[in-house]
């Protein structure tokens, strides 16, 4: 087991902590505030804070890192001046393997494809002291699950679903790169003190619903940003009834959500799994202080007084959801998809149907899946749509291939893919997907935007559970209610599914020959990183620029983006992932998926010096080359999605200096910050409809930037007249010194 020693202390200090944070408040506390507060930098708790409004200083366990992000991350801390991480950290090689013939077949192009980028995180890693998951491991998030989560630990990754260690008790949140850099070079991580979002859950699950028809429901009930600033604590006796596992997959969509991260209290469920992946030590350590390890007896009693916001599901009337398209809070429970789906025009027929991923690739959602797909075996079915698996780690998979469920799969016409992250990312070569053909595919990953999983704006992704999936792959039919439908088999018999069945845990335990794991070496002084200066992949980091400490004036517009613009939007993922560690080449992509609310077109703005327009990289690389700054305008919820930092320094790197939205996404504002960049909100939302395609831009009080103080900006049009606007942010003190030395790394080398 990994961090023994580190969870030790973290166990031995936890409850002295938590009974001096319960001193300060004078009340009972939730667990969310027990691990927050028994996690302060500061150790001396001079004072309470107020949720949503103080910034906090935070020390957590440890960081974890995916490939794609990785790259971007370690660039950074070759940077900081720093010897080896302060606190254990770990890569995990997940999210640069294409899916497209079979797992040892995309595993194997992989390897050839990304051999200069996997051997500079290896080589990286073993200079600083990192822990390095190779190709083939498994998906950062149930590796971490598997290997590293614990009860009361609190740990930062970068990438959005990181909080799939809440299944485990632990407050995970999902970070920029360089919130992870700051970490490991022992400096404090910052975060506003969350909102508290209780989730009490009555009942027991029955039937076909699972514990993914949890966070679907929640989803439609918060919509996508409804937990913003929020961390969502679930409780009751209907959350002591769900594994260990089953709590992953709600905490990791939390993400959608908006929810700065999710969690439940440590109870038998995640006992049981502590132990049955080799941590028993764990599980008793856990168990010594158990009461420590949940809220106190007076939040159950009366929730409404210590939450923000109190949501209440009984799990015995939830039915299964099927969540979409192009949305993951869009949620339509299975009773009412026939009407929902022919009122607004979905293609009735599954193309695809798609398991697995960190969200639900666990041993009891293949279990139950394969029960579903040998009734179909068994009763004269078969399956209709194609169907994919998508293990989630070497140890799951090695597991459930040795207790038959892979073979079943293959019997349906199932393909299993690499352990990684594959189509859920838009890493699928999908045959035809070039032709953007309108067609449904459902999965059971996380995220189901336009263009998400195969790079077809006209693929309809619906999110639901992994038997479901199964369900609906067997019967072809996006409108079909195995709860209630029938099917007709080859002897024309009329056949109905039951409900699915499986296993929490593996009745003969986890096996796997190898994880995929390396030790770092030891003595890393003696390890050189190189990176060729020729490379199209790896690019070294060059600090950006500091402020110059003058108001920037005649500033001209990228874009103004209409509606929704995720991460995805502003730098797309799919074959951009090659460049993930090649800063300028990525920056090609900068909001090609944008649509530009002056002529609703996707990667076609304005170039104001010569009047033509042209693609979004190339007209911002004219204004660079020609020093004119340059603003992003946004919606609401700008910047929604994935943690992927690139969305913020490719437009830094390219010369935009100022993001102007109605409202943000959590981490993507943060990173903007993180970059030195000016991360604004309108003071009256109307104000962005003033803003004009040929307008030029002045700041005219920067020199007074100051935490709660708005900025004045003057926008120019064409025309000669003019509007002053009001603008608000969040920066505090230390996050206005990130934007005078041009980045918060560059203020972590100045102090070192």
């Amino acid at each position: 087991m990994f961090d023994k020693d580190l969870i030790k202390k973290v166990y031995d200090e936890l409850p002295l902590r938590v009974k001096a944070a319960k001193s300060k408040l004078n009340r009972p506390m939730t667990y969310a505030e027990k691990i927050l507060y028994a996690h302060l930098f500061d150790r001396r708790l001079t004072s309470s804070f107020e949720r949503g409004k103080d910034y906090v200083d935070f020390a957590p366990d440890r960081v974890a890192m995916q490939d794609a992000t990785a790259q971007m991350a370690l660039l950074q801390f070759m940077n900081s001046g720093q010897e080896t991480t302060a606190v254990p950290s770990t890569v995990h090689c997940d999210h640069l393997i294409q899916a497209h013939v079979d797992g040892k077949t995309d595993l194997s192009v992989a390897f050839r494809a990304n051999q200069e980028v996997f051997d500079f995180l290896e080589s990286v890693s073993n200079k600083y002291g990192i822990g390095f998951w190779k190709p083939g491991a498994g998906i950062i998030h149930q590796v971490v699950l598997e290997n590293y989560a614990f009860p009361g630990g609190m740990m930062i990754g970068t990438d959005s679903h990181t909080p799939n260690a809440g299944g485990l008790g632990m407050i995970a949140i999902g970070v920029g790169g360089a919130d992870a850099v700051d970490v490991m070079a022992g400096m404090a991580w910052e975060l506003k003190m969350p909102k508290l979002i209780g989730v009490r859950l009555t009942g027991k699950l029955n039937g076909w619903t699972s514990p993914k028809d949890i966070i679907l429901k929640v989803a439609g009930i918060l919509t996508v940003k409804g937990g913003t600033g929020a961390i969502i604590e679930y409780f009751g006796e209907g959350a002591e009834s769900l594994s260990a596992t089953g709590k992953g997959t709600i905490c990791n969509m939390g993400a959608e959500v908006g929810a700065t991260t999710s969690l439940f209290a440590y109870d038998n469920s995640m006992e049981r799994y502590l132990k049955a992946t080799g941590r028993n030590d764990v599980a008793q350590m856990a168990n010594a202080i158990r009461e420590t390890l949940s809220a106190d007896p007076e939040v159950f009693e009366n929730p409404e007084r210590y939450f923000d916001q109190l949501i209440e599901i009984n799990l015995s009337e939830l039915e299964p959801h099927i969540n979409g398209p192009f949305t993951p809070d869009l949620a339509t429970p299975v009773s009412t998809m026939k009407e929902v789906a022919r009122k607004n025009n979905w293609p009735l027929n599954v193309s695809v149907g798609l398991i697995g991923s960190c969200t639900n690739s666990s041993y009891e959602d293949i279990s139950r899946a394969a029960s579903v797909a040998r009734q179909a075996l068994e009763k004269g079915l078969k399956a209709q749509a194609e169907f994919t698996v998508t293990p989630g780690s070497e140890q799951v998979r090695y597991t459930i291939e040795r207790d038959g469920f892979i073979e079943i799969f293959e019997q349906i016409g199932g393909k299993v893919f690499a352990n990684a992250c594959g189509p859920c990312i838009g890493q699928w070569a999908r045959p035809g997907a070039e032709k953007n053909e309108k067609n449904t595919i459902i999965h059971s990953f996380n995220r189901n935007f336009s263009k998400r999983n195969d790079g077809n704006p006209n693929t309809h992704a619906f999110v639901t559970s992994p038997e479901m999936v199964t369900a609906l792959a067997i019967s072809g039919k996006l409108d079909f209610n195995p709860l209630t439908d029938t099917l007709t088999n080859d002897k024309g018999e009329k056949i109905k599914l039951d409900a699915p069945n499986g296993f929490e845990l593996p009745v003969r335990g986890f096996d796997v020959k190898d994880p995929g794991y390396q030790a770092p070496a030891k003595n890393g002084a003696a390890v050189t990183v190189t990176v060729d200066p020729h490379s199209s992949r790896l690019q070294l980091l060059e600090p950006f620029a500091q402020w110059n400490g003058e108001n920037i004036t005649g500033a001209r517009l990228l874009i103004k983006a209409l509606g929704k613009c995720t991460t995805d939007h502003i730098s797309m993922a799919g074959p951009w992932l090659r460049f993930r560690g090649h800063l300028d080449n990525i920056s090609n992509n900068l909001l090609i998926g944008a649509v530009n609310a002056f002529n609703q077109e996707t990667n076609r703005v304005k170039n104001q010096l010569d009047g033509t327009y042209n693609e979004v990289p190339k007209v911002q690389r004219a204004y660079k080359a020609n020093g004119i700054p340059s603003i992003i305008v946004g919606d609401h919820n700008y910047g929604e999605g994935s943690s992927r930092e690139h969305a913020a320094m490719e437009p830094r790197h390219l010369g935009v200096f100022a993001v102007i939205v109605k409202s943000f996404a959590r981490i993507h504002e943060t990173n903007l910050k993180k970059q030195g960049m000016l991360a604004l909100t309108f003071d009256r939302e109307n104000d962005y409809d003033l803003i004009r395609e040929d307008d030029t831009f002045n700041f005219a009080d920067l020199h007074a930037f100051e935490p709660g103080k708005q900025l004045t900006l003057q926008v120019v049009h064409s025309d000669g007249s003019s509007h002053v606007l009001k603008l608000n942010h969040t920066y505090n003190t230390q996050q206005i010194e990130w934007f005078k030395a041009g980045s918060a790394l560059n203020l972590i080398r100045k102090q070192h």
